[in-house]
Formats: structure tokens, sequence, C-alpha cells
């Protein structure tokens, strides 16, 4: 959905005629996009041959929400195409007064898709008198009418459990993997996870690979910081992947790929799902041993880190749009972890 009432007929035109097969096979559904990632919801629409559903999201002066849905939608299959990255706040609210709006347009079903899970890193109590933020996430978006939610690597699998409604998580892994297939030669490749958290993720794309595993013994000192210690697994010699579902501030991977060059590695790259990347963390990247970064469009690049001569960005609008014609049809979803197509 766009900020003005006005949309150009030609990108809806350019979209209902892509090239490609019809993943709906006829299905209608209604898309409509908010602020925070207007780039892939586009893609994904042209994927779909299917347009934008036509309305309003603006702010009023005081920055308050104000949404109109322009088109009728009711009785209507409807996905949201909404991550809650930065402004988080901001942008989880427009997701939640978009289900609100459709709600109450006698929409059939509201499947809120969130390619980035925002607050997911508060998924349980670390201390006394802390918040489970990820499960107070979930209630507001159930309790806004949502009846299905379809999100991209969440930080933790358990979130899903937070939901009392359909939630299926994605995978970024089977992009990533052709990508590396493009571009390595596999029989020296080695993946490798920045901390012990990580390691079931990185497993499940060495095996993709068929490429051996190491780990990085992660000791963090204070908030923000973090300090690698050990290289778990015999690197020397090896070219590194690192593989982890966010990237915020960078230092852990800037550690990690100077822990791994230390200990023989011969160059290392790092593959990660969402670039929220804070603060300095595209100048930290820039000046580190990181041979490339490459991250999805899950959360919607800056200028700054498309400038950026070593980080890369892979789309994973074909993966949602995929998911996106498979939910429409009632067909399984975890298929496309198992296809090639």
């Amino acid at each position: 959905m766009s900020k003005e009432a006005s949309k150009d007929p030609s990108k809806d035109s350019a979209a209902a005629t892509a090239d490609g097969p019809d993943l709906l096979g006829g299905v209608q559904i209604e898309l409509v996009a908010g602020n925070s990632n207007r780039v892939l919801a586009d893609d994904i629409a042209r994927i779909l041959k299917t347009p934008l559903t036509k309305g309003v999201c603006r702010r009023f002066a005081d920055m308050e929400v104000f949404v109109e849905i322009q088109e009728n939608v009711r009785g209507a299959d409807v996905f949201i195409i909404q991550p809650t990255s930065f402004p988080a706040n901001d942008n989880l609210m427009e997701l939640l007064i978009l289900i609100d709006a459709l709600k109450r347009a006698s929409a059939r079903r509201i499947n809120a898709v969130m390619p980035y899970f925002g607050y997911a890193r508060q998924d349980r109590k670390p201390g006394p008198r802390a918040p489970i933020s990820a499960k107070l996430v979930a209630n507001m978006i159930e309790r806004a009418g949502a009846d299905r939610v379809l999100t991209l690597d969440l930080h933790a699998g358990q979130i899903q459990g937070f939901f009392d409604i359909p939630t299926d998580n994605l995978f970024a892994a089977p992009t990533m993997v052709k990508d590396i297939k493009a571009r390595f030669e596999l029989s020296n490749l080695m993946v490798v996870s920045p901390d012990v958290g990580g390691v079931v993720r990185a497993r499940a794309l060495a095996k993709r690979i068929e490429a051996p595993i190491a780990i990085c013994d992660k000791r963090r000192e204070r908030a923000g910081e973090a300090e690698i210690m050990n290289v778990i697994g015999d690197v020397r010699g090896k070219r590194c992947i690192l593989v982890d579902d966010i990237v915020d501030s960078g230092g852990t991977l800037c550690n990690a790929a100077e822990a791994l060059l230390k200990n023989g590695a011969t160059e290392v790259m790092a593959y990660i799902t969402h670039g929220v990347l804070s603060g300095g963390a595209v100048t930290k990247i820039q000046n580190s041993s990181l041979k490339s970064l490459v991250i999805t469009d899950s959360i919607q690049p800056t200028e700054v880190v498309k400038a950026a001569k070593n980080i890369r960005v892979l789309s994973v609008a074909p993966l949602l749009a995929k998911a996106i014609a498979r939910t429409a049809r009632e067909e399984s979803v975890s298929g496309l972890f198992y296809d090639e197509d």
C-alpha cells in the first residue's frame, strides 16, 4: 500500500504481465503492502501477477498511523506484506492497523506476511523482571485479527508456539544454497556458526552443500559487544562461510572472521538472512576481514548498504511468492524446502 491514494497504472500492468508461471493457478487473492518494504512487495506482486491492492497508509501530524483500504476486499483471502524492521514500532503499528482495517472490511482470511519478525530476540526471560516481547507482539497480531502468520528465519523457532493461529516459518537456506553453488567450489568450503546458538542453522545449510561445520565459541562481555574466544573445528586451509539469521551491529561477524583467519582459514564470507545493520555496522563490515557479506531483502536495504562494496543482497521475493501461492491454494508450504522448482 502506497503512502498516497494514487497509483501508477503502468506498475499494475507490469505486475499483471510478468513472465513466468502462474503460481496462483487462477486462485484470487489480495496483496496489501505497508510502507516497511515496498520494493519487496512490488517484486512479490510481479511474480504472482497480482497488483497490489490500492489504499492509503500515512501519518497524521502527530505521527499517528492512518490506513484506508480503497478496494473491495469482502470475502477475500488477503496477504499483508509488512516486515517489522526499523522503525520497528511504527511498522508494527502499521501492520496491526492494516489487519484491523481488513477485518472490519470483512476480509475472509487475513495473512500477515512478515519477512522480518521484530522483537524476536526477546523470546525468553534472561533475568528477573524482563519482558518476553516476542510473545507480546504475537498476542497483538493475533488479537488484531490475523488468521495466519508467514515469516522467514525466526530468531528462535519456539516463537511459532507463541501464536495460537497457524504460523509458517520459512527458511532462506535454499536461496543461499543456490547462490553458494553458483559462486564457489564446494570441496574446500566449511560452514561456520558464529556462536553455539546457531549450530542447528549452520548444520542445516552445511548438509545441503555437503560441507563440514565449525563453531565459534563466543563470550559476550556486555550488551552490543562480542568477543570470540575459541574456534571449535579445524578451519586451516578452508574457505569459511559464516551463517546466521540476524546481523545487527556486525561485531560478532567481524570478530568471528578475525578468529577464523587467525586459525588458518584462507578467506571468510558470511550469509545472513536479516540485515538489520544498525548504527555504524556497514562501516565496520567494510573495514573488517570479511571478504563478503550476503544478506536478503527481508529488510529493505538502505542506500548505504547498497553502496557497500563487500555487501550483496539476495532477493527472497520468489520464495515468499511461492509460499503465498501455496497458502492460497491450500497446499503444503514445507514442500518448498524439498522441491527444486
